[in-house]
């Protein structure tokens, strides 16, 4: 028989399976098989024609593969959806039930309000439904495989949760509707329709559901024609039918001209000769065919709501989709064939799908012009502003100014022309006139811009020529501005209608996406704070609304655009605030497509906001000045409304509107009646100032005051149920509107002439007058009547106590006293209750108030009858003296009581109230001591439970504040209370059981009330550890940021106190403080999350203050651009530290989120970056002040290096690296000392002149100061190890210097610019003087370094002047940086009586080895004890008089013992016995000064004083502990090996090699040095120089103390120095740590030296044959002495290493190394690294201009050569 061979095409829609849609023949190879019943004819027939047959239906599940994750997650996205659409269907089947609402005006008012505000919701709820469904469409349109179910789920999510909004507002909208047409059923049927539509989708796009394509289209479309129903209904259908109509015929024009591309390409596969190539030519024309399809139905969806920007994207998308796929469909077809004829015309067909789909998207993206023309001035103008802006931001590049100035030139002159051209047209000669007279100026502008721009392109350097260009530009602007002016301001309106509508509807929809997002919010705080921002900006959406639909309605209107123009600004905060918690929140949702979704809506709104933030301000500058006269016209209208509401009220039809109550009313009033009075006060200084702009401001804010609190009188008359309070009510509103409307007016009058006295006169009178009809208006208020009249009965009650004779007793004194504490009992109760009910309602403050005053009444009588009952008349006068005063308490409670019902959000309002009640009670326990004579202890326990009674009312509010304590201050508060109140109740217990045997049988019940008590305080102690520890709420972090930004923003600020230099240094100081605090945050992060929520704060606390300093400083700067710039750059700055604070917070609350921790990384990064970008824009405000500031932490970082010398030198470990003298080095001390001295001059001439010159002199003194201090290191390490002290009065000496110049370089600062006679001038001269005598005294010590006769005097002669210097610096008023504990400040006071016994056998000796020791000893004791008297003293616990006693007998003991060392100083010039007798007598004079100083330190300290450990066995674990850290950290070390690198230059070949070898050697030696000190330690307390429980304890722990400090120091800056050298070989970290952590090693060990020298004894060695434990500890401090040159030499080796690889030349190094605890080692060290990292970076940037500059050149210039290798 014959086979036919034929083609078949089988398209099946399959789920889940990997593959493609398969071509091939049916006809398949014969198999011949046995017959099973014999042989049969042949039948032979016809093939029938060919035929298509399509089969529609469910496919069989059982067959289906199962579900990828992806879809699963769909599944359950569209279930939980169903779940939304089926409870909306519910809801929709009944209308809301609203309240009777009366027919006065504002009832009319609010009616159409809520209809225009429903509307606009339910049409941008519709967008979002039609735009995802659109979306569906699209995205579910290709193979399953490649399905983004993510989005898939996010469309879905924005549809069902708008849906479910949308049903809210249909709801409400039909009981607002009249039902008399059937508006309202209509409305809900027609809703009711779309929610089905929405229904059948959402079961046709299951991916199990196995629904073909078509079910998907035909759902879809069916949503596009309910939603278009549902906006007739609601009269929104704003696209008109016929350009819907248009729209579906261009659609469907596509869809022929794919139909006929589709038989086409069908005639290219058939002549295709390659299978493949003719399967893919079938595939690509069926993709075609479906994509068509799909625009199609996109179309449908979509064009009721083509007026939506989402919708208009969603149908470019799909006719994106189209235009991809014919491009394929071409592409198939040019790969199956080369018959020319057959491509030409696919080709041709192709053109003609592209061509009908550009005119559908063109259609689709005219809408928004309805097919207008474009204005003829509208593009000439938009050019111009748009060049201008070009210009302006153009400064600087002369060329590209020119090449703008030429594209103005000709947009002005089109414009002239087309105006000419319309005054030649005009038929009115006076339009005629104007249009011509203004392009006359507009003409003359351009022609004074042309010549600039000659000058400008002429000479292209000169910065004057650039300056007259945009200043002309700015003319041409303006000229523009007023030729143009009505269709640019109709233009502007248009824009901010539109932009104000769009973010309307971006904000509800982000609202549905919050709201939708919430079930799987797994951060709850996060979300309260989304939740929070949502409905303030709910709170907002209606005045926007309103004001569009005003604006469109009364285009020609001023009101209506200057109210549209103020809800847009108004939005704009809460918006910003909600964008900012919606993006915070995507990260915490679990559920993948509502993260989706909220994320776009976020972005979506940010995007809106912008738009809206631009319209707005354009708008308002086109519109001009008109608040005054548009509140005047608002006011008016609110007295007419209140008018309306009086005749309602008479009749009995006033009903309140929807939502109101009596109290929230009340409360809305009494809050609003401050509002209006401050914007009034502020209306009149602004007016009385002639200030137009201020006051036009002033008269909108009290116009939107008044409105609201007409809205609360209102609403109090219409809920009370008395006729004539409601009357009073609205006559005291309306006459506050009256006099409003007076007062604006008469200010109005004020500016036209500012300074008339009578005028002023006139805005005062009736100022007066408004205040008084306030007052009345607040007094109608229900509570407040009742409130009064408790007053008054206080008052006349209160006239008894005003006789002169007390009448006799009537009842005994035991009855007397028991009705005074019943009376005291109940008045004490009764204040409880007032308290109570000023936060309820205006019924429970009324009756509280008359119940108190009653109680009162009683308890004065009782009161009088007890004071008849005393015997002296001056008892009777204290009786009756306490009596008023607890009726003055009262009525002050009374008058906090009614302030605070009258608005409970005041300020401070609570803790008046609270404070007003605690007054109360004191007063009565005052008068019940005094007039009771009962069992000791009674009175207090009466006293302590009366004031309990009171405190107790604040728990049952706990979320009201009642102290100005932030959060962990109040923990930190409460626990250490809670340890007191332990502890007090233990006592009392103990002390109720001694001495009282006839109350024995009270013990039993005694002590189980204090264990039950100490349960509750353990309680609570657990409560607060767990909160403690729960940080993640950081929203009132974020919004003291955003208040702060805010700020920034405001008008002008107060007059500013200080230049612009004072407010820079406080910037710069907070501003890097912020990017330490960044630093730590980013370690913190990986090592202790739980620190973050501090940190945090602190970033908080100091942004704070950046913005007051950067709001002043922005203020002062000049030019103005600079003051710009470093506003905006705060600002930025702000956003960054929000994030930063938003991710701590997020951090804390999931430590273990990877992604989080990279988040928080990148922040702090971001957060160090603008911190840079700030100092950059302050560097730009003044270069010499800058230089100032580089010089001075150049300065500071050279004196802690010379401290850490000081250390090294004090444990003998300064030695030089050759065998050179002294000598070598003196004469270039010397020298530069002198080269000193002349930048000293240049210093102090530079503050009067000009920045360059003050720039130059700040570096030259630094560059020499560094010199200086190096070469006297070199001298001091000359001398020799064998001599410490010498190296130390040297060291000192050149140290004194530094610190001298760093107060010069602060003073010239500060007097930068300042007048001759200014205070800071005289600072300047001051500081001078000293520098110049610190210098003079490092001349005369160097010249007495070698002789050894005169240099201890002259060691101490330095000494006596650096005290003094010091004295100076501790009797200033400026308080210190930090404080510090009592106990610290007893120690250093221990360190004076050792430099006194000092002193005076030095004295006595008169050897110069003593003098030199007593010397630098004495510098080191007083210093030591000054710094930490000053911080102790300024401790904020430490009470005002004992912190006058410490710094008195600081000064007192300094002044002594510089009279001490004065008399040594006399006995070594004339050492007679006299004048060694006067040394004991100063002596005492310094040990009583010293004995007031512990005394008053123990003042400070508290009477419960004890010492918890004996710190020998603490030093001895904290040494242990840090050998064992340093072991672990140098175990690390010696697994490293050096990463693998590409080879490079042969020096840096063993670079790695060289960091592991120095860091391993510092490792051990540290480790053998930690034990050593471990080992001295130990063998002194055996040996019995420290004891266990010594009679020395004070010195003994103070030596542990130092110790253990010291072995942390040692012990964490190992660790820090292992991680580095990790980081660097392993290519993670910089040099710059590696050197920093290298640094701080020596440091460290050099204080470990110095402190375990102290106790050492030094002759040991004779006492060896007594002793065998002698011997060992000569053994081990020799080992220790070993141990600690290893170290240093170490240290140096590694950061030679390191700065060779680091550095090529380094001139100076200006790391500033702050001395902390321990735990801020890491954080030193980070900010060392980033400055040593920038100045590298600034190092590489010179080398790479170099190489530029010297292209010709293969290699870098010699000397560079040189330096590398």
């Amino acid at each position: 028989g014959a086979v036919c061979f034929c083609w078949s095409t089988i398209l099946q829609q399959q789920f889940n399976r990997v593959g493609r849609v398969e071509h091939g023949s049916v006809a398949l190879p014969g198999v011949i098989r046995s017959g099973s019943i014999g042989t049969e004819s042949l039948s032979m027939g016809t093939m029938p024609s060919a035929q298509q047959q399509i089969t529609m239906g469910q496919m069989h599940r059982g067959h289906m593969p199962p579900l990828s994750s992806a879809q699963q997650a769909l599944m359950g996205t569209i279930n939980t959806s169903m779940q939304a659409v089926q409870k909306a269907q519910i809801d929709l089947g009944e209308v809301d039930n609203l309240p009777p609402l009366g027919q006065d005006m504002a009832s009319k008012v609010w009616i159409q309000n809520k209809m225009d505000e429903s509307k606009h919701e339910i049409h941008s709820q519709v967008d979002a439904i039609t735009a995802g469904t659109a979306s569906v469409v699209n995205l579910t349109a290709g193979d399953p495989t490649d399905t983004d179910y993510t989005a898939v789920g996010c469309a879905i999510t924005t549809i069902s949760s708008n849906l479910t909004e949308m049903s809210k507002g249909v709801k409400l909208l039909a009981a607002l509707m009249e039902d008399d047409v059937g508006g309202g059923n209509d409305l809900m049927r027609a809703a009711r329709t779309l929610a089905g539509a929405v229904s059948d989708l959402l079961k046709a796009v299951e991916p199990a559901s196995g629904e073909p394509r078509q079910t998907v289209l035909t759902a879809a479309g069916s949503i596009g024609q309910a939603s278009g129903d549902l906006l007739r209904q609601i009269g929104e259908n704003e696209a008109d039918e016929r350009f819907q109509d248009i729209l579906m015929n261009l659609a469907k024009a596509v869809a022929n001209a794919a139909a006929m591309l589709v038989l086409k390409a069908k005639n290219v596969a058939q002549v295709a000769e390659d299978t493949v190539l003719q399967n893919r030519v079938i595939a690509a024309a069926t993709q075609c065919a479906l994509s068509t399809s799909q625009l199609v139905a996109c179309a449908k969806v979509v064009s009721p709501t083509i007026s939506s920007p989402v919708c208009q994207e969603q149908l470019i998308e799909a006719g994106k989709l189209v235009d991809r796929s014919v491009e394929s469909c071409v592409q198939a077809c040019l790969s199956a064939t080369e018959d020319g004829e057959l491509l030409k015309q696919v080709s041709a067909a192709a053109s003609v799908v592209s061509q009908a789909l550009g005119d559908l998207l063109q259609h689709v993206r005219q809408y928004t012009s309805r097919g207008e023309p474009i204005g003829r001035y509208d593009q000439a103008t938009d050019t111009i502003m748009t060049v201008t802006e070009n210009i302006f931001s153009s400064m600087g590049d002369a060329g590209e100014m020119v090449r703008q100035a030429r594209v103005l030139a000709q947009a002005t002159s089109d414009l002239v022309n087309a105006m000419r051209s319309d005054a030649e047209a005009e038929v009115d000669v006076d339009n005629s006139k104007k249009l011509l007279a203004a392009a006359k100026l507009l003409a003359d502008a351009t022609a004074r811009m042309v010549e600039a721009a000659k000058g400008a392109a002429a000479y292209p350097e000169n910065e004057d020529q650039q300056q007259r260009l945009r200043e002309a530009a700015e003319g041409l602007r303006v000229a523009t501005n007023a030729a143009a002016q009505n269709a640019i301001k109709k233009k502007l309106i248009n824009r901010l209608e539109n932009a104000a509508k769009q973010a309307a509807a971006a904000a509800t929809q982000t609202i549905a996406a919050a709201q939708n997002a919430a079930a799987s919010n797994k951060n709850t705080a996060v979300h309260q704070q989304l939740v929070q921002s949502c409905k303030a900006v709910a709170d907002h959406i209606p005045q926007l609304v309103q004001g569009v639909r005003s604006s469109q309605a009364k285009p020609e209107d001023l009101s209506a655009q200057l109210a549209l123009i103020i809800a847009s600004q108004n939005f704009l905060q809460p918006g910003g605030k909600m964008v900012t918690s919606a993006k915070s929140s995507v990260p915490t949702v679990t559920d993948q497509a509502a993260a989706m979704q909220l994320g776009q809506c976020a972005k979506n709104l940010a995007t809106c906001l912008a738009e809206l933030r631009t319209s707005a301000q354009k708008a308002h500058e086109a519109c001009g000045p008109m608040e005054i006269d548009s509140a005047l016209t608002a006011i008016q209208t609110l007295r007419s409304e209140l008018q309306d509401a009086k005749l309602a009220a008479v009749n009995d039809q006033l009903k309140p509107l929807p939502g109101e109550s009596l109290e929230k009313c009340a409360q809305d009033l009494g809050s609003t009646s401050k509002s209006v009075g401050s914007s009034m006060a502020q209306l009149l200084t602004c007016a009385a100032q002639g200030n137009e702009h201020y006051t036009g401001i002033a008269a909108r804010e009290t116009a939107q005051a008044l409105r609201t609190l007409a809205q609360a009188a209102r609403g109090v008359a219409a809920s009370t149920t008395d006729p004539k309070a409601a009357a009073a009510m609205l006559d005291s509103a309306r006459d506050v509107m009256e006099g409003s409307a007076l007062l604006i007016h008469e200010a109005k009058q004020a500016l036209i002439s500012p300074g008339d006295a009578e005028s002023q006169q006139r805005l005062a009178q009736v100022a007066k007058a408004v205040s008084h009809s306030l007052n009345s208006c607040v007094n109608c208020l229900p509570g407040q009547k009742d409130v009064d009249m408790a007053l008054k009965s206080i008052g006349e009650a209160s006239k008894k106590l005003l006789i002169e004779t007390i009448p006799p007793a009537s009842k005994s004194f035991q009855e007397a006293q028991s009705e005074l504490n019943q009376t005291a009992a109940d008045l004490n109760q009764s204040a409880g209750e007032v308290v109570h009910a000023s936060r309820g309602s205006s019924s429970q403050l009324a009756l509280a108030s008359g119940k108190f005053s009653e109680d009162f009444d009683e308890f004065l009588d009782a009161g009088i009858e007890m004071a008849g009952h005393t015997q002296k008349k001056d008892d009777q006068v204290q009786v009756i003296g306490n009596l008023k005063n607890i009726s003055m308490a009262s009525s002050k409670l009374l008058l906090a009581a009614k302030s605070l019902s009258v608005d409970p959000a005041a300020a401070n309002a609570k803790n008046l109230l609270a404070a007003a009640a605690r007054s109360v009670t004191d007063s009565i326990n005052q008068l019940i001591t005094l007039c009771t004579q009962q069992a000791p202890g009674q009175n207090e326990c009466d006293n302590a439970l009366r004031e309990l009674e009171a405190v107790r009312g604040m728990l049952d509010n706990p979320n009201e504040p009642v102290s100005d304590l932030s959060y962990f201050d109040c923990i930190e508060s409460v626990m250490e209370n809670s340890k007191v109140l332990g502890e007090s109740m233990a006592g009392i217990s103990q002390n109720c059981k001694t001495g009282d045997v006839p109350a024995s049988h009270t013990h039993d019940a005694i002590a189980e009330a204090a264990q039950l008590m100490k349960e509750a305080v353990d309680d609570i102690m657990l409560t607060l550890n767990e909160a403690a520890s729960e940080v993640g709420m950081v929203g009132g972090m974020v919004e003291s940021i955003a208040e702060a930004m805010a700020k920034l923003d405001e008008g002008t600020p107060p007059q500013p106190e200080g230049s612009f230099v004072d407010y820079q240094t406080s910037m710069v100081k907070h501003s890097k403080a912020i990017a330490v605090t960044a630093q730590e945050m980013m370690t913190k992060s990986v090592t202790c999350p739980d620190e973050l929520g501090g940190l945090a704060s602190q970033v908080t606390v100091d942004y704070s203050q950046l913005a007051v300093q950067g709001r002043l400083a922005a203020y002062t700067a000049e030019p103005e651009e600079i003051g710009f710039q470093i506003k905006t750059r705060v600002q930025e700055l702000g956003h960054g530290c929000i994030f930063l604070v938003q991710k701590a917070g997020a951090l804390q609350i999931t430590p273990s989120d990877g992604f989080t921790k990279r988040e928080l990384i990148e922040c702090a990064r971001a957060v160090t970056e603008k911190v840079s970008l700030v100092l950059s824009a302050l560097q730009a405000g003044n270069k010499g002040t800058q230089a100032c500031i580089t010089a001075a932490s150049a300065v500071s970082g050279i004196i802690a290096d010379l401290d850490t010398t000081i250390m090294f030198a004090s444990a003998g470990t300064l030695n030089a690296e050759n065998d050179e003298s002294f000598a070598d080095h003196r004469e270039n001390i010397l020298k530069t000392a002198k080269a000193l001295v002349e930048d000293t001059k240049m210093l102090v001439s530079g503050a009067a002149s000009g920045q360059d010159r003050l720039a130059q002199a700040a570096q030259s003194s630094a560059k020499t100061i560094t010199q200086l201090t190096d070469v006297v290191k070199l001298g001091a390490a000359s001398i020799g190890s064998d001599d410490p002290e010498t190296q130390v009065v040297l060291i000192n000496a050149i140290k004194d210097v530094a610190k001298a110049l760093a107060e010069l370089i602060s003073a010239t600062k500060c007097a930068a610019g300042k007048a001759a006679d200014d205070p800071s001038m005289y600072q300047l001269k001051s500081a001078a003087k000293v520098m110049v005598t610190n210098v003079t005294s490092l001349l005369k010590t160097v010249k007495a370094v070698e002789d050894e006769a005169t240099r201890g005097t002259r060691a101490l002669e330095a000494t006596i002047e650096c005290i003094k210097q010091e004295l100076a610096v501790f009797q200033s008023r400026d308080a210190p940086n930090k404080t510090t504990t009592p106990e610290e400040f007893i120690r250093m006071t221990k360190g004076i009586t050792m430099a006194t016994a000092k002193a005076v056998a030095a004295g006595n000796s008169a050897r110069q080895e003593d003098i030199i020791h007593t010397a630098n000893l004495s510098r080191k004791a007083i210093s030591d004890m000054l710094t930490t008297c000053k911080q102790a003293a300024y401790h904020p616990e430490v009470s005002e008089e004992v912190k006058n006693r410490a710094l008195m007998f600081g000064s007192e003991c300094t002044t002594g013992y510089i009279d001490l060392l004065e008399q040594v100083l006399l006995v070594l010039q004339k050492p007679t016995a006299d004048q060694k007798q006067h040394l004991a007598a100063r002596s005492k004079r310094v040990a009583g000064a010293v004995t007031e100083l512990i005394q008053t330190a123990e003042a400070m300290k508290g009477s419960e004083w004890v010492d918890p450990e004996d710190p020998t066995v603490i030093a001895e674990t904290e040494l242990l502990g840090a050998a064992a850290s340093i072991e672990a950290a140098a175990k690390k070390l010696e697994q490293l090996k050096p990463r693998a690198k590409p080879k490079q230059a042969d020096e840096t070949l063993n670079f790695e090699e060289q960091i592991l070898e120095a860091a391993k050697s510092i490792a051990a030696a540290t480790s053998a040095l930690v034990k050593s000190a471990s080992a001295a330690q130990r063998e002194l307390v055996a040996q019995g120089k420290v004891g266990l429980i010594p009679a020395n304890a004070v010195d003994d722990g103070q030596w542990s103390q130092g110790l253990i400090s010291a072995a942390r120091m040692v012990a964490a800056a190992t660790s820090n120095l292992c991680e580095a050298a990790n980081a660097s070989v392993q290519g993670h970290a910089s040099e710059e740590k590696l050197i920093s952590s290298a640094k701080q090693v020596a440091a460290s060990t050099a204080q470990l030296l110095v402190a375990c020298k102290v106790k050492a004894d030094q002759d040991s060695e004779a006492m060896r044959r007594l002793q065998v434990l002698d011997r060992l500890i000569l053994i081990t401090w020799s080992r220790f002495s070993i141990a600690g040159n290893a170290v240093k030499k170490a240290s140096d080796n590694l950061v030679r290493a390191a700065q060779k690889a680091a550095f090529d030349k380094a001139d100076e190094d200006n790391v500033v190394v702050k001395t902390k605890f321990v735990g801020g080692i890491a954080q030193i060290i980070a900010a060392q690294e980033e400055m040593l990292r920038k100045e590298r970076e600034l190092e590489e940037a010179r080398k790479k201009l170099a190489q530029i500059r010297q292209q010709q050149y293969k290699f870098l210039p010699s000397e560079l050569r040189e330096d590398n290798n």
